[in-house]
C-alpha cells in the first residue's frame, strides 16, 4: 500500500499515485507501458493476473523495473506529514526522510520495554512509565539477590525463595552425580569386558608357548641320547682301535712279517672297527643336522 494521499501538502501529480490503490507510491515499480504501482500492490496484483490494471496490457514480474530517476526525484521532494500527527506532532518533512523522522518521532508509540508489560506509550512518555511500571524489576532490598517485579513485593520472602533455589541446586547436583555415576560404571564394565578378552588371549599364548617348549624339551632330549650313543660308540671304536694296535705291535715284536701273517684274522676286526667307527660318524653326522624347532614368542 502508498502513502495516503491526505497526509502530503501541496499539490501531488497524478503520475505520482499508484495505479492499484491510488495512493502515493511507496517503493514504486514501473510496467513497460510506463505505468508505475507500489511494490506490494502490483505483485499482490500479479498473483491472480497477468496483465497491467491500468491499460490491461500483457505483464509479468520479470517486466517490472525501477521508477525513472525523475519521477523519483520528484516523489522524493513531495512535503509530507508524520503520522504520528494525530498524537501531536507537527512536522513536515520530505518523503525521503519522513521514515528516519517517524523513527526517532517523541509521539511515536512504543512498547514497554518490561517482560510482560503489554503497554504502548510515547516515545517522549516512556521514561515515566518505566518508573511506575508495576512490571519493572528491582533487586530484593533485604539482600538475598533476586530480582522481583513490583507486582511481587508484598508476596516476596527471601528465607522461601533461597529454599527453593537450594532445593533446585541439590536436584541438579544429584542428577549431575547420578550421570557421572552412570558414565563411570559403563566405562568400568567396557574396561572389564576388556581386560577379560585380553586375559583370555594371553592365557593361550601361554599354553601354546608351553607346547612349544615342550616340543624342543623333547627335541633336546632326543639330542642328548643321540648324542650320548655317539660317545658310546666313539668310545668303542677308540677301544678297538688300540686293541688292534696292541694286536700289530705283539705280533711285530714276536717277529712275524705281516706279509706271513694270515690275512683273514687282523683283516676282520680291523673291517669291523672301521665299518663300527664309520656308523658312528654317520649317526653324529645326522643328529648335528638334526635342528630343534624354533621357538615363535607371540
Amino acid at each position: 500500500m502508498g502513502y495516503d494521499i491526505e497526509r502530503f501538502v501541496g499539490y501531488v501529480n497524478e503520475g505520482l499515485l499508484c495505479c492499484v490503490c491510488r495512493d502515493v507510491l511507496e517503493d514504486p515499480l514501473q510496467a513497460p507501458c510506463e505505468h508505475a504501482f507500489c511494490s506490494t500492490c502490483i505483485h499482490g496484483w500479479l498473483v491472480h493476473h497477468h496483465n497491467c490494471p491500468e491499460d490491461r496490457q500483457p505483464l509479468d514480474v520479470a517486466h517490472l523495473r525501477p521508477l525513472f530517476r525523475y519521477m523519483r526525484n520528484d516523489l522524493s521532494r513531495l512535503q509530507i506529514r508524520c503520522r504520528n500527527r494525530e498524537q501531536g506532532c507537527e512536522m513536515v518533512c520530505s518523503l525521503e526522510s519522513v521514515d528516519r523522522h517517524e523513527r526517532e518521532c517523541e509521539y511515536g508509540l512504543v512498547g514497554c520495554t518490561n517482560a510482560g508489560c503489554p503497554m504502548q506509550v510515547e516515545r517522549r512518555t516512556l521514561e515515566a512509565h518505566l518508573s511506575v511500571c508495576e512490571f519493572r524489576s528491582r533487586e530484593c532490598p533485604n539482600g538475598c539477590g533476586y530480582t522481583i517485579l513490583s507486582c511481587d513485593d508484598t508476596q516476596h520472602n527471601c528465607v522461601a525463595e533461597l529454599r527453593t533455589e537450594l532445593e533446585l541446586l541439590r536436584s541438579e547436583m544429584i542428577c549431575k552425580v547420578e550421570e557421572v555415576r552412570h558414565e563411570m560404571e559403563s566405562r568400568l564394565d567396557s574396561q572389564r569386558r576388556h581386560m577379560v578378552q585380553k586375559e583370555s588371549l594371553l592365557k593361550n599364548e601361554v599354553e601354546e608357548l608351553k607346547g612349544q617348549l615342550s616340543r624342543v624339551m623333547s627335541d633336546v632330549r632326543a639330542l642328548l641320547g643321540a648324542e650320548r650313543l655317539h660317545r658310546q660308540e666313539l668310545e668303542q671304536a677308540e677301544l678297538e682301535k688300540r686293541e688292534l694296535l696292541e694286536l700289530l705291535k705283539s705280533l711285530q715284536r714276536e717277529g712275524r712279517s705281516p706279509a706271513a701273517a694270515p690275512a683273514t684274522p687282523p683283516a676282520r676286526p680291523i673291517a669291523e672297527g672301521l665299518r663300527k667307527a664309520s656308523s658312528a660318524r654317520s649317526l653324529t653326522l645326522d643328529c648335528i643336522k638334526r635342528k630343534p624347532r624354533e621357538v615363535t614368542v607371540i
